[in-house]
């Protein structure tokens, strides 16, 4: 009898010995699922040329353990702005690191048109100085713990993208260059095999500031170049077709500004359909 009564105990404790690790084991568990969940932030820095202090924003998640894909996102012709802070915030919740560059220095944005076009001309005006910003932001975002060195992509909106789309020119060490309606009369024209990059343009049909002449311009030298990429023309859209306050904007300055969500939607998802080709091979 006793021995029955030993059995039934040492079984008992056996049982309930499981149960405990299992308990433990489905603690940590969630814990750790815990400690994973993304957690995005947003995150201000700086960062110099030899001449010029810049201001960024690093978007990424704090707890991805993973290196990722880094993408720089270069302002439209007001500067570094809420805008640009937003698209980097979007590319962290795909799960990249982006970097919103400072392409003025020291943080300056334009309030007006003609300010813009003035920080525009000192920019394109001085290539080695833009070039070496440009190099530096993308050295920034390389050295970022997040991020892997051997994946970058850039994308830029207006004026961001005419730069982004001349620095492929130049043969940037870039693995995708996104441009939303932007600019194709480039300062730096590709030669044959230069282009690195593959190449996104998405820009509104009916765009009066990106005539049809230029369009055809710069398919060809594209294609004289022997360049991979795609170029959108969205029926209907005009200029800033990506940004909500496009409207208040363009009525306030009368110019040809109107966003454009449908155009805006299908722009983003062919940018992650551009970068899972270029990141995956």
């Amino acid at each position: 009898m006793k021995s029955i009564q030993y059995l039934i105990i040492a079984l008992l404790f056996t049982l309930l010995s499981c149960g405990g690790e299992k308990s433990v084991q489905n603690e940590s568990t969630e814990t750790a699922a815990e400690e994973l969940s993304p957690e995005y932030v947003g995150e201000e820095i700086t960062y110099s040329t030899d001449s010029t202090t810049m201001n960024g924003y690093f978007a990424y998640d704090k707890n991805d353990t993973v290196k990722r894909p880094g993408v720089l996102v270069i302002h439209e012709w007001w500067g570094h702005n809420d805008y640009a802070r937003k698209r980097a915030d979007m590319l962290a919740e795909l799960g990249y690191v982006a970097l919103a560059v400072d392409m003025y220095g020291d943080g300056q944005t334009a309030e007006h048109p003609d300010d813009a076009m003035g920080f525009v001309m000192q920019v394109v005006g001085n290539l080695d100085e833009s070039t070496a910003r440009f190099d530096k932001a993308m050295e920034t975002l390389k050295a970022h713990p997040g991020v892997d060195p051997e994946k970058i992509g850039a994308i830029g909106y207006c004026f961001g993208g005419t730069l982004a789309l001349s620095m492929a020119n130049a043969g940037a060490d870039l693995d995708a260059v996104a441009a939303f309606h932007s600019g194709l009369e480039l300062p730096i024209q590709p030669e044959e095999g230069g282009v690195k990059a593959l190449i996104l343009v998405c820009n509104g049909a009916d765009d009066p500031m990106i005539p049809l002449e230029h369009v055809d311009a710069f398919k060809a030298s594209m294609d004289n170049a022997g360049a991979r990429y795609e170029y959108v023309s969205y029926e209907g859209a005009v200029h800033s077709f990506t940004n909500p306050i496009a409207d208040s904007v363009g009525a306030k300055f009368q110019m040809p500004l109107a966003y454009n969500a449908e155009a805006d939607k299908d722009s983003w998802e062919k940018l992650q359909r551009l970068f899972e080709e270029a990141f995956t091979n």
